[in-house]
């Protein structure tokens, strides 16, 4: 790899702001000058507020709606007519 064109990787703090709850992984947006910055078990860590997480996802908190899908091949046969 080419030596000094790569952003720095490190630790960052990812927190969903609907939950309050907060992801420590590793990523390139540690290189950014931190706007705010949280600390966890003695270490502080750049944060990033993130709109959706698996916290707060309507898909993994089981609040997901589904769509009426049945009636769909009739409403289209109804429509386009169908096979003879």
């Amino acid at each position: 790899m080419k030596q000094g064109i790569h952003p720095p990787y490190g630790p960052v703090a990812f927190r969903d702001p609907a939950t309050g709850r907060v992801f420590l992984t590793r990523s390139t947006l540690a290189g950014r000058a931190p706007e705010k910055v949280t600390e966890i078990d003695g270490v502080v860590y750049p944060v990033v507020d993130v709109d959706v997480s698996s916290d707060s996802h309507p898909f993994w908190t089981g609040t997901a709606r589904t769509l009426d899908s049945e009636g769909r091949v009739e409403k289209f046969e109804r429509r386009y007519g169908g096979r003879a």
